[in-house]
């Protein structure tokens, strides 16, 4: 991240007070956040940590901690707030983390550590936690040049670590901000947790490193609720109250939004550059944002390619693709169909065997580029869906937390593309029975991968019906085959206006 910390330095030298980030209650100009990065700075490096974990809401601090921790040169694992407590721990523990920065201390109340005094960082008071004695297992091939480790939204319940290099986040943040074409004088309204990378690269380092300003109200503020919920009206007010030029969307707050604008709301006149992507777009659902007069642009990404990969913008977007590849990507494509990527990649997973830059990045999706260069997202590979709000979801991690219960023999659960997941139940239980065992199984997961709707199935999955195989694996097409018109009949709007808004 050199490139990054070396251009905020000139920033706050050459334009000392333009604002960088202006939160709910705090103002930085560049000078003013530069000067912070550097008294954090000083003192992580005279604490000794080489491991740093941060949970906190949006705003300034979150940014002043994790540039400190670059330029500190200190390990950085940034942890989602709807992670369940189980996957906290699991993640904190993976990666031997020696001191978290949090304004949720509550949620560690559970695990051995000692506090130090509170500190305010950006206007925020911050509770720092120590942990006794971490093994630092780091000091392995993926530590030598890894400054930040990002978990994804949980494929199961324990995620592994993706560790990303300075470099290839400096690389990704230089292709961005030439694709998503951003001017210093936008103001970039972030909606997402900072600790999701998407919103960490591109709704940070990207415009720190245009020298644009950053708008950093709580999640609360913009109407986030949790990983997949949001209150429509909030975020409207948010950019319209912000001046957003630019935001990222999930395809559920594109969805939300386009719908209330439909409805007679008046879309926020000063946006350039609406981001979406994390999950599947419908290229209906662009043609009406287009209709109303959204620039929206989909774009393709993921964590082990330091995000995103692809992009369309105002001079080459094609609906239904997610654009062209950013300048330092490679493409290839395997018989099957399957996208391979060089570029950028991430060092590896924690404790894993680390990536050479020179290898191609199997992505599990299934796509194609057309002749103008558009690439082209048909299908996934594996099993793991995502759903609308971009939640990865291991669906055999859910079935079998179902399947726990006594009350649940079998499940096979959908949720690509939608708000909420709907599971179909083999049971001989009654409705009041299988609602408490659902219920109980959503109190373990995190709310993305919880059962929003259920139905019974007509019998068992078995081999004698084709909806398992020899090896007693759900033949999920075969399941989808017989259940899907059942189960889309559980997605409907008046649901989601109801459950959702």
């Amino acid at each position: 991240m050199k490139k990054i910390l070396n251009t905020l330095n000139q920033h706050a030298s050459e334009m000392p007070g333009k604002i960088a980030l202006r939160g709910s209650d705090t103002v930085l100009s560049y000078a003013a956040l530069n000067e912070q990065i550097e008294q954090l700075a000083s003192v992580i490096i005279a604490k000794g940590w080489r491991t740093l974990a941060i949970m906190l809401d949006n705003c300034p601090a979150w940014v002043v901690i994790d540039l400190a921790a670059a330029r500190a040169d200190v390990t950085l694992l940034p942890l989602p707030g709807f992670f369940t407590d189980q996957q906290l721990e699991h993640s904190l523990a993976d990666a031997d983390v020696e001191a978290l920065i949090t304004d949720q201390p509550e949620r560690f109340g559970n695990l051995d550590h000692h506090a130090l005094d509170n500190k305010n960082i950006a206007g925020t008071e911050l509770h720092c936690l120590l942990f006794d004695d971490p093994m630092i297992k780091l000091l392995n091939a993926t530590i030598d040049d890894t400054i930040k480790i990002t978990y994804t939204s949980g494929t199961t319940g324990t995620p592994k670590g993706v560790c990303l290099s300075g470099t290839a986040i400096d690389t990704v943040t230089t292709s961005l901000v030439h694709q998503s074409q951003i001017q210093p004088d936008d103001v970039h309204l972030c909606l997402l947790p900072l600790a999701t990378l998407f919103e960490n690269i591109s709704g940070i380092y990207v415009p720190l490193l245009a020298g644009a300003t950053i708008a950093l109200p709580s999640l609360h503020e913009v109407g986030m609720q949790g990983a997949s919920g949001v209150d429509i009206n909030c975020l409207i007010f948010a950019l319209e109250q912000h001046g957003a030029t630019r935001a990222i969307l999930l395809p559920q707050l594109l969805q939300a939004l386009v719908e209330r604008l439909e409805a007679g709301e008046s879309a926020p006149q000063q946006l350039r550059f609406l981001a979406v992507g994390g999950a599947t777009v419908s290229q209906r659902l662009l043609y009406r944002a287009a209709a109303l007069g959204l620039p929206v642009f989909q774009g393709y990404g993921l964590s082990e390619c330091c995000s995103v990969v692809a992009l369309n913008n105002n001079e080459h977007n094609r609906p239904g693709s997610v654009g062209r590849p950013l300048p330092h990507v490679s493409l290839r494509f395997n018989k099957d169909g399957e996208i391979f990527v060089k570029g950028a990649l991430f060092n590896g997973y924690l404790g894993e065997i680390l990536h050479s830059g020179s290898q191609w990045w199997p992505t599990g999706d299934i796509g194609y580029v057309d002749s103008d260069g558009y690439l082209f997202i048909t299908a996934r590979k594996k099993n793991v869906f995502i759903t609308s709000f971009g939640r990865n979801v291991a669906p055999e991690w859910v079935e079998q937390e179902l399947t726990l219960t006594p009350a649940i023999a079998q499940a096979f659960i959908h949720g690509e593309a939608r708000p909420w997941n709907v599971a179909v139940l083999v049971t001989t239980a009654t409705d009041n029975e299988i609602q408490r065992a659902v219920d109980e199984t959503n109190i373990r997961l995190p709310d993305y991968a919880r059962i929003g709707h259920w139905l019974r199935a007509d019998a068992p999955f078995s081999v004698a019906n084709s909806l398992l195989t020899a090896t007693d694996r759900l033949r999920r097409l075969k399941i989808w085959q017989t259940y899907g018109e059942r189960i889309d009949a559980h997605y409907s709007a008046s649901d989601y206006r109801k459950e959702k808004l």
